[in-house]
C-alpha cells in the first residue's frame, strides 16, 4: 500500500520551473530519500508534501486522500505530517519535556507526560527532560527535534537535510538509530539530503534529482551498480569514464581490459565505461601496471588514484594495510562483475 503519492507535479518560484513533472509513490513503512545537488529542487518538494509550497500542476495523495492539486491545499497541520529540520529548530524558552510534548496539549496532563517519557526514553534521552536546548549537543537536539516530530503519531515524516550540521561520527551513529526506530515503528520517512552516504544507510529508496527532474527512482544497490543516466552514474559513488569498444556481443574492450554485459550498442561502437575503485583490485601476476599519483586513506582501506601506461586514470581500492607512496608503481587488475556504460 503506498502511503504517499505525487503524481506529475510541477511547482513554480515566480516565473521559474523548479520541479518538473516529478512523479513517485512511497510505501507504507518505507524511508525514501530525494537525493541531488544544492538547487535541484529537492526541498521544494518536501515543502510541497507539507503544505508549505502550491502545486502548478499535479497531485499530491497522503493515505489516499488529496491534500494538494492546483487551487486546492489542505493545511499543514491537517495533514499528519510532522518534519524535523537541519538546524533542529526547537523552542528554546521550553524544556526538552516542553518541546516534545508541545504538539500534544489536547492529552490529559497525565497521558501527556507518560507518552513524552516513552519518547524520550526511546531516542535514548530520558534523563534530559528538565534541559533545555542550549544544555543540548547538536545529536542531542536533533533526537528531541525526531521526538517532537513523532509526538503526534504522524502518518508521514519528513526530515530536510537533518545530518548534515553534525560530525561524521555522530551523524553515522545517528542515522543507524533514526533507521531502527523507524522501522521498529513502521515510520514512513521521505528524507532530503545531497550526501549520498547518509540516503544509503538510511533508505530504502532513493530518488536522484537535477535541475528539477528526478531521474532515477531506486534502491541504493541498483543505483550504484544499474544508473539509469550518465549523470546518476557520475553523482552516485566514486568513478572514472573510459573509452571502450564493443568487440563481440556483452563484451566492451577497455585500455585496461574486458568488461562483459549487456549494453544498447553495436560491434564497433564506442562508449564511455563507468569504472568504480572496486572495479579495480590489486593483483600479484597478471593485469597491468600503473602509478600512484595520490591516496586517500580511509581505514580499512586506501583509495589510490593510479596513472596507466596509456595515460588513463583509474581508481583502486587496496587494503589498509597496503602501504604505498606517491610515485610507486603497483600491479592491479580489471575485475568489473558488471557493465555500467553510455554513448560517448
Amino acid at each position: 500500500m503506498n502511503l504517499l503519492e505525487i503524481e506529475s507535479i510541477v511547482l513554480r518560484h515566480d516565473s521559474r520551473v523548479t520541479v518538473n513533472d516529478l512523479t513517485l509513490d512511497v510505501s507504507q513503512g518505507a524511508l525514501a530519500c530525494l537525493l541531488g545537488p544544492s538547487g535541484c529542487g529537492k526541498t521544494t518538494v518536501l515543502r510541497a508534501i507539507a503544505g508549505f509550497h502550491p502545486l502548478h500542476l499535479g497531485e499530491i495523495r497522503i493515505r489516499g486522500r488529496t491534500v494538494a492539486r492546483p487551487g486546492f491545499d489542505v493545511a499543514p497541520e491537517q495533514r499528519k505530517v510532522g518534519m524535523v529540520f537541519q538546524d533542529s529548530a526547537l523552542f528554546p524558552h521550553l524544556t526538552v519535556a516542553g518541546n516534545v510534548g508541545f504538539g500534544l496539549k489536547k492529552l490529559a496532563p497525565e497521558r501527556r507526560k507518560r507518552h513524552v517519557h516513552q519518547l524520550l526514553e526511546r531516542v535514548g534521552l530520558p534523563e534530559m527532560a528538565g534541559r533545555y536546548p542550549h544544555e543540548l549537543s547538536g545529536g542531542q537536539q536533533q533526537r528531541v527535534a525526531l521526538a517532537r516530530a513523532l509526538a503526534p503519531q504522524p502518518d508521514l515524516i519528513l526530515m530536510d537535510e537533518p545530518f548534515s550540521n553534525l560530525d561524521i561520527e555522530t551523524r553515522d551513529r545517528l542515522g543507524n538509530e533514526v533507521r531502527d526506530i523507524f522501522k521498529e515503528q513502521g515510520t514512513t520517512c521521505v528524507l532530503v539530503t545531497h550526501d549520498q552516504s547518509d540516503a544509503f544507510a538510511l533508505c530504502d529508496q532513493v530518488g536522484v534529482m537535477h535541475d528539477g527532474r528526478l531521474l532515477q527512482w531506486d534502491t541504493p544497490y541498483n543505483l550504484y551498480h544499474k544508473p539509469a543516466t550518465r549523470f546518476v552514474a557520475d553523482f552516485i559513488g566514486d568513478g572514472v569514464f573510459l573509452p571502450g569498444a564493443i568487440v563481440e556481443s556483452g563484451v566492451v574492450e577497455t585500455g585496461i581490459g574486458r568488461i562483459t554485459g549487456h549494453a544498447a550498442a553495436a560491434r564497433g561502437d564506442i562508449l564511455d565505461v563507468l569504472i568504480r575503485p572496486d572495479d579495480v583490485v590489486p593483483a600479484e601476476s597478471g593485469g597491468f601496471s600503473a602509478t600512484i599519483e595520490r591516496k586517500v586513506f580511509k581505514g580499512a582501506d586506501v583509495l589510490y588514484s593510479l596513472r596507466t601506461n596509456d595515460g588513463s586514470q583509474v581508481l583502486s581500492l587496496f587494503p589498509g594495510d597496503a602501504e604505498h607512496k606517491q610515485g610507486d608503481v603497483v600491479n592491479v587488475r580489471l575485475h568489473a562483475t558488471h557493465l555500467v556504460a553510455f554513448p560517448q
